[in-house]
């Protein structure tokens, strides 16, 4: 059977051509694993406390519903999502293209604490995890947006200034 597709067989096959973004940037700001290990600890003495006052078959209940409470609580703490990609800073569900960033400043713990302290603007988009001690501060240049800055924690403050800045040269 004859091909309907016009040229030789060889132009025909696709070529898969993966395009490298400038520094693409990914961290999930997930709870240490030494977080976990009092949280669940926590849990299971408050089961045994539910345990010691509850004869019968009813002991274990507090076990099947405080411990898989306390690890689905703990995995939810750690599903926030920080990304540079196609042109856009995402954080969680929010997101802000690259054209409207301006200064982008890695921040120490002390840093962070007086930003989201004593200096702390109430208009600003924050994500701040505790247990996370250095964020980076990206200023919003978008006139119709009233947010002046994002302060966004982050394990790898110098890493997510470069992808910023690279990725942010790239579409101006």
């Amino acid at each position: 059977m004859p091909s309907i597709l016009p040229g030789p067989p060889a132009a025909r096959t696709r070529t898969l051509a993966y395009v490298a973004q400038p520094n693409p940037y990914r961290e999930r700001l997930s709870l240490s694993w030494w977080l976990w290990l009092p949280a669940v600890a926590v849990a299971g003495a408050l089961a045994a406390e539910v345990k010691l006052g509850a004869p019968g078959a009813a002991t274990w209940v507090a076990y099947l519903v405080l411990l898989p409470l306390t690890i689905v609580g703990l995995w939810r703490l750690g599903r926030i999502r920080i990304e540079v990609s196609d042109g856009e800073l995402r954080v969680d569900d929010a997101h802000i293209p690259l054209r409207y960033i301006g200064e982008v400043t890695a921040l120490t713990a002390d840093e962070k604490r007086d930003l989201l302290g004593p200096y702390a603007d109430p208009e600003a988009f924050v994500v701040q995890r505790p247990w996370i001690g250095t964020a980076v501060r990206v200023e919003v240049r978008d006139e119709a947006d009233p947010t002046p800055y994002w302060l966004i924690s982050t394990r790898r403050p110098d890493a997510l200034v470069a992808a910023l800045r690279d990725q942010a040269s790239m579409t101006r």
